[in-house]
C-alpha cells in the first residue's frame, strides 16, 4: 500500500523552515507516494548520509582555516624528508584532479552508483560533498610541515591580515550561499531523499555576488590562501596550486553552464567578468 504520511509535527517544522532560501525548493516540492517502509528507509539513509556529510564538511573547513592560519606549520603529517614534499604534492594534486573528474559525465555516473540501490542517484550531490570534504580534510590535516618559517605577522599587521582572512572566508560563505547553499553543503541530496523528491537544483546563479562576477566562489577560495599571517614554503605551494586550480577549474564548469542554460548563460557571460566586474 502506497502512502504519503505527513505527521502534523513534521508539517509544522517544514512550514517554519520553508522561508530559508536553500530549503524552499526542497520543502515546496510534492513528495512522491511511498510505502511506510520506504519512508522509514529513506529517512534513516538520508539522516546517515547527511550526518556524515556535515560532520566531515565541518572538520574539513576547520582544518583548512586552522592549517592556513598557521602557514601549514600545524598538522598531523609525519612523512620523513625528502619524501614529505612528494607526499605533500600528492595531497595537493588529489583535490583538483578528483574534484574536477567527478564533475564530468563519467564522474557523475560514478556518483550515481555510490550509495544504496535506487537511492544513490538522489544522494549524488551529498556523496560529492562528502568526497570533497574528505579530500580537503586529508590535504590540511595530513600535510607534513617543512619546519621553515619565512615571515610571521606581528602587531598591527597581524590584526590587518586577520581582518582580511576573515573577510575572505565571509566572501566564500556568501558566494556559496548565492550559488545555492543546498548544493555546496551537500544538503540537497539527503534532504531530497528524506522528502521523497527528485533533487530540485537551483537555477543559474545570477544574484548576490554573481551580480558582479561569474566566479565569486573560486575567487574567494583563492583569496583565503593568500590572506594568511604566517608564510612558509608550504603555504606558498598551497596558495599557488589552489589558486591555479581556482583560475582554471571554472572553465569546465562554464562549458557545462553553456550547454545547460544556453542563451541565458551567453547573455550573462557577456555582461559579467570572470574574476573582475566588467564595465558596462
Amino acid at each position: 500500500m502506497r502512502t504519503n504520511p505527513r505527521p502534523a509535527l513534521i508539517a509544522r517544522i517544514e512550514a517554519l523552515l520553508t522561508p530559508i532560501q536553500p530549503l524552499t525548493r526542497i520543502l515546496q516540492a510534492q513528495p512522491r507516494a511511498r510505502t511506510r517502509g520506504d519512508v522509514i528507509a529513506d529517512l534513516v539513509i538520508a539522516g546517515l548520509w547527511g550526518a556524515v556529510c556535515h560532520v566531515i564538511f565541518a572538520l574539513a573547513v576547520a582544518a583548512m582555516i586552522i592549517a592556513m592560519w598557521f602557514g601549514m606549520t600545524q598538522s598531523f603529517g609525519t612523512v620523513p624528508q625528502p619524501w614529505a614534499w612528494l607526499a605533500n604534492i600528492a595531497l595537493l594534486a588529489q583535490f583538483p584532479v578528483v574534484h574536477s573528474a567527478l564533475l564530468t559525465s563519467k564522474g557523475r555516473a560514478l556518483l550515481a552508483c555510490l550509495g544504496p540501490r535506487n537511492r544513490a542517484g538522489t544522494l549524488a550531490t551529498t556523496t560529492y560533498a562528502i568526497i570533497a570534504a574528505c579530500q580537503l580534510l586529508a590535504l590540511f590535516a595530513l600535510w607534513t610541515p617543512s619546519g621553515v618559517v619565512w615571515w610571521e605577522a606581528q602587531g598591527w599587521a597581524l590584526w590587518l591580515i586577520a581582518a582580511l582572512y576573515t573577510a575572505s572566508w565571509l566572501l566564500l560563505i556568501k558566494a556559496s550561499w548565492d550559488a545555492g547553499a543546498e548544493v555546496q553543503s551537500g544538503l540537497l541530496g539527503w534532504a531530497s531523499l528524506a522528502r521523497g523528491i527528485r533533487p530540485p537544483f537551483p537555477p543559474m546563479p545570477t544574484r548576490g555576488l554573481f551580480r558582479l562576477i561569474r566566479q565569486p566562489i573560486y575567487l574567494a577560495f583563492a583569496l583565503t590562501t593568500w590572506t594568511v599571517p604566517v608564510w612558509t614554503p608550504d603555504q606558498l605551494l598551497v596558495a599557488v596550486v589552489l589558486t591555479a586550480y581556482c583560475a582554471a577549474g571554472p572553465l569546465a564548469k562554464e562549458r557545462r553552464f553553456a550547454r545547460q542554460f544556453g542563451d541565458a548563460w551567453t547573455r550573462y557571460k557577456a555582461r559579467h567578468g570572470y574574476w573582475w566586474p566588467k564595465r558596462v
